[in-house]
């Protein structure tokens, strides 16, 4: 029985990138080489694969189906013919993931990810930019805000606790009311969901002049200041699990209002995730995310 396998291993770069050119790329020919062999592996199943998303592409439910059922073989295909010619096989894996998350959360606890998979190699890209998915070379956003993006997956990382928090040696814990905090030096996020004027309404606190502040665009400056003992700042207890655990940081009211809030999205096509290095990533983060919660004791909070 005669198979296409150009056109085969053409749609599969295609249906890994999510876009034409960039498998054409991949695979050193013209985008429309790629769309032609998709085209011809079309015509040789007899129903439509692919189709035009934006500017990328994505599966049919067909394509969905036939990407899930060869993918694997294709991987363990390309891993044979490297060993064939005495090569260690290894597959970059691209995520993105805000500043802060990349540096308090991810770094801390990436080795084990490595550890596990010796064969993929990642590059962590710190960014606030969102990804344009059919242009970016990326795998998997870890996306800051709202959840709502439509057409593509979403899954919430984790549910956060908002606290104020302060060096013991700047203030020791349970030691303030929250209509004592105008008084001292407030750290503002300026880039987080949760800021002190709500915080103080949720604590029943009357309005206030803020007096003395001082204003980070990242969270984790503002996380570090507060260690240094240059005020209290309001932030997540994701960000902030290991100053906390370490007690560098301590939050100094006592009974402060129960804030919580999803705020890292786990974002990335829905065709990512027939990859196997994303599916991989993706049980990693859930383990991490369990691990993380579970640490966090009776304070512990529940992702999606």
């Amino acid at each position: 029985m005669y198979l296409p396998l150009r056109a085969i291993s053409v749609f599969h770069a295609a249906a890994s990138s999510g876009s034409i050119s960039r498998a054409a790329a991949e695979l050193n020919v013209t985008p429309s080489a790629v769309s032609q062999q998709i085209q011809s592996l079309e015509t040789h199943l007899g129903t439509a694969l692919m189709t035009k998303v934006g500017r990328g592409v994505g599966l049919t439910e067909a394509g969905e189906r036939y990407f899930a059922m060869i993918s694997e073989e294709i991987d363990r295909i390309a891993e044979a013919t490297q060993r064939m010619r005495g090569l260690r096989s290894v597959t970059l894996l691209t995520v993105r993931a805000t500043p802060t998350l990349s540096t308090k959360w991810l770094l801390p606890r990436l080795r084990s990810f490595l550890d596990g998979h010796p064969d993929l190699e990642v590059r962590l890209n710190g960014t606030n930019e969102v990804t344009d998915f059919a242009q970016d070379a990326v795998d998997i956003e870890i996306r800051h805000g709202s959840g709502q993006w439509p057409g593509v997956y979403v899954e919430a990382l984790a549910e956060e606790t908002f606290l104020p928090v302060c060096s013991p040696a700047y203030c020791a814990a349970a030691s303030l009311d929250a209509a004592d905090l105008p008084r001292h030096r407030l750290i503002h996020s300026v880039k987080s969901q949760v800021q002190w004027p709500y915080w103080f309404s949720a604590a029943q606190t009357p309005p206030f002049d803020p007096g003395q502040r001082v204003l980070f665009d990242r969270s984790h400056m503002a996380i570090d200041a507060a260690v240094d003992g240059m005020g209290i700042a309001l932030e997540s207890t994701l960000m902030m699990w290991r100053e906390l655990r370490d007690g560098t940081l301590t939050c100094p009211v006592r009974q402060p209002p129960d804030i919580r809030l999803k705020t890292q999205w786990i974002v990335c096509p829905y065709e990512h995730l027939h990859k196997k290095k994303v599916t991989l990533f993706l049980d990693w983060l859930r383990a991490e995310r369990a691990a993380w919660e579970a640490a966090s004791g009776a304070s512990a909070v529940h992702g999606s």
